[in-house]
């Protein structure tokens, strides 16, 4: 979940990542609790534009995040009291006097009592230290099992007054190779402003994310606008671009024997979890949340 803003101007967003919350019947019953609470506090929003090329199943409901989709993520951390740092890469995890000593690429090791892992499976399996033998062989296998697609997001900022003249607030692209899915993010969050420009976002299809992934990012940006054009001739030129390389987009398969978390180690407790245990939705990242939940009463 990323949702980036214009240099120019912080109040024009755009989520780079997931772009709108299907609830199925299912879990409109097995997570209603959260769906309440997010459409209480006006998290969530219903999805009120077109979106061309969408597949409707009977029962299923559509939200937006008006405050883009990390308010989710924002308003739960904020909810649970914790002292949040972002931007420190992890790299060893060591048990040292019955605590987990964490290593980062910067700074010394920090001790904690417990560890949770959300992170994809591939970088969990590239960290280093005493976790590299605390996996069995069946859990190595499964994470070793699961595996992603990967593609490029492509954000566009526009100045206020600018207008891009389209029927629906998001669309399914099926006869481009490189584009899967357009935008115009801030029509589709329902935050349309006189005041504040337009935002576009443009999602690539996964053979053309698989293809460029090792490619510059100019390069990438190039080749979109390129097939951009043929699918919105004329649209004006953005005052600033942000384009993102999800390598870990959605999970294509996920680690089958270990629904929901695996744990690694219980006393101290180290559990994974995360959309690689379930699936690549709100919902998926939820049973997770859950299923570790349950791990954490259970050993601490």
């Amino acid at each position: 979940m990323i949702t980036t803003s214009s240099p120019h101007n912080p109040q024009c967003t755009a989520d780079l990542g997931a772009q709108y919350i299907t609830r199925t019947p299912h879990y409109a019953k097995q997570h209603q609790i959260f769906y309440d609470e997010l459409l209480t506090v006006g998290i969530l929003t219903p999805l009120a534009v077109p979106i061309e090329g969408m597949s409707v199943n009977e029962g299923d409901c559509n939200f937006v995040a008006p405050q883009g989709v990390s308010s989710i993520t924002k308003h739960y951390l904020k909810k649970s009291g914790a002292e949040v740092h972002f931007r420190r890469c992890v790299t060893q995890i060591n048990l040292r006097n019955n605590k987990w000593e964490v290593s980062k690429e910067t700074g010394y090791p920090e001790s904690f009592d417990l560890v949770v892992l959300t992170m994809p499976a591939p970088q969990i399996l590239q960290l280093q230290g005493d976790i590299v033998n605390l996996m069995s062989e069946c859990q190595r296998q499964q994470l070793e099992s699961v595996s992603y697609s990967s593609r490029y997001a492509l954000g566009l900022f526009y100045d206020a007054g600018t207008k891009i003249d389209v029927p629906w607030g998001g669309k399914y692209i099926t006869s481009n190779p490189c584009i899967r899915f357009v935008s115009i993010d801030n029509k589709k969050r329902h935050i349309e402003s006189s005041e504040i420009g337009p935002s576009l976002v443009i999602h690539t299809t996964v053979p053309f994310g698989m293809k460029f992934l090792e490619h510059s990012e100019e390069d990438v940006q190039e080749l979109i606008f390129q097939q951009l054009e043929n699918i919105l001739p004329g649209l004006p030129h953005p005052v600033a671009i942000k384009c993102h390389k999800w390598r870990h987009s959605q999970v294509t398969n996920a680690a089958a024997k270990y629904p929901g978390q695996m744990t690694l180690h219980c006393k101290p407790l180290l559990v994974c979890g995360g959309d690689g245990f379930t699936q690549s939705n709100f919902d998926g990242c939820v049973t997770s949340a859950l299923c570790v939940l349950e791990a954490l009463k259970s050993h601490v």
